[in-house]
């Protein structure tokens, strides 16, 4: 996945690519994103992780995080859907 970085230090991000990550249509993206659905972080790594960036996007219960490395290339990336808490064991 192609991750630039703009004048003012913000990530840009493909929203095509994106829309596969999450298993959405490029549309439904996109009106996600307008609603303000799609929330988004980035952390700087420090000490041995100097120079090292995570970009973290969530959408309801999932959640992508991608590490980039100093020239802002993807060097891991996952998803991760998280489920309801119960309060015993799942009904079957």
């Amino acid at each position: 996945m192609l991750i630039e970085c703009d004048p003012n230090g913000d990530f840009i991000l493909d929203s095509s690519e994106l829309a596969k990550r999450f298993g959405l249509s490029l549309a439904d993206l996109r009106r996600h994103m307008r609603h303000g659905a799609v929330v988004s972080t980035v952390e700087i790594g420090t000490a041995e992780h100097a120079g090292t960036k995570r970009v973290s996007l969530r959408l309801g219960n999932r959640l992508w995080r991608a590490v980039l490395n100093e020239d802002n290339e993807v060097q891991q990336e996952q998803m991760t859907v998280f489920r309801g808490k119960t309060s015993g064991p799942r009904p079957r």
